[in-house]
């Protein structure tokens, strides 16, 4: 059995090698894929892929894999790997250090990203054109999230279904961290780009099921389920999960159509429901120990026959007693 002492020990060990103490200052900025770190630290894949092994072996790294590929990230759930880490990096004189030179490689890697990702943001952009989802999203729209999603605070939101991170950004002010998941590597790689751009330091994604989330029970404060339940078979099932990671008081902020007959989302669009029905989200959520506290309908900003209406629906974790009690 590996000992606290020991594991620290072995983590001081790690950063001992410099490679490895490079490659650490790079995934504390964001997730990197072996092929990327190869580029950023001028390394051979073999020589990576080890330093990678030895750093996730000893838990200061977390392996995410996303289809095909392998991203890497820092962890920082640890406070006390966090501030070592800090002071290590706080005496190092960036500007005379090979950490200089990862940095401009680094920044060319997300250039490189940001390209990658046009024609797909292109072909998203003509898509919800056509669905409408572009077109509400406004000051008033924000406004109304941000009062679904309640006072807080808000140490921990997760975004289910993030996309391209729209939900991100909006909540990544009021959230101490926030983090998206999505099935889509596709949309995952734009997220990235996005929360770049944007220059947001506390929001992180990784694939994932939206019924069946690498979070752990009464983790977070708020759960965003964002245009995501119209296209899943069983939406229930994302709100149970939603709400076994949700904490007590915490609440669980859904945003989807209202029920609508335009058939050519299903048909051309994927969607598996012709919008959900308040009554709907209610009985699911009052079966997973949810209280509903907020419903609201908002036509698009370009009111049209083929724009379906947008409801934002809130619901807060009910506090049990031991055996099951409301409080």
């Amino acid at each position: 059995m590996i000992t606290e002492f020991n594991l620290r020990v072995d983590q001081l060990r790690a950063l001992g090698e410099p490679t490895r103490l490079r490659m650490m200052s790079v995934l504390r900025q964001s997730d990197f894929s072996v092929g990327e770190l190869v580029e950023i630290l001028c390394q051979s894949q073999p020589s990576i892929s080890q330093h990678l092994k030895t750093l996730t072996q000893c838990g200061l790294v977390e392996r995410l894999p996303e289809g095909a590929y392998v991203f890497y990230r820092a962890v920082a759930n640890d406070q006390s790997v966090v501030a070592l880490l800090n002071s290590i990096f706080l005496h190092c004189k960036l500007e005379k250090s090979e950490l200089a030179r990862d940095q401009v490689r680094l920044d060319f890697v997300r250039s490189a990203r940001a390209k990658s990702v046009d024609p797909y943001i292109q072909q998203l952009t003509d898509d919800w054109n056509q669905t409408g989802e572009l077109n509400y999203f406004d000051s008033e729209f924000e406004a109304v999230l941000l009062e679904a999603a309640g006072t807080g605070p808000l140490a921990n939101v997760i975004d289910i279904g993030t996309g391209i991170g729209q939900m991100l950004t909006l909540f990544s002010k009021r959230a101490k961290a926030i983090e998206g998941v999505d099935c889509n590597h596709e949309m995952l790689m734009v997220a990235r780009v996005n929360l770049t751009r944007d220059q947001i330091n506390n929001a992180k994604v990784r694939q994932g099921d939206a019924t069946a989330l690498p979070f752990s029970d009464s983790c977070a404060d708020l759960v965003v389920v964002h245009q995501v339940l119209h296209y899943v078979a069983l939406p229930e099932k994302v709100i149970a999960e939603a709400s076994r990671v949700l904490r007590p008081n915490g609440r669980l902020l859904i945003v989807d159509f209202s029920p609508h007959n335009l058939e050519f989302l299903r048909d051309h669009h994927a969607h598996r429901h012709m919008g959900l029905a308040p009554s709907l989200l209610e009985k699911w959520s009052r079966q997973f120990q949810l209280q509903p506290v907020l419903h609201r309908e908002l036509t698009t900003a370009k009111k049209s026959n083929q724009k379906p209406t947008i409801q934002v629906f809130a619901a807060k974790k009910i506090r049990t007693h031991a055996r099951g009690i409301a409080a």
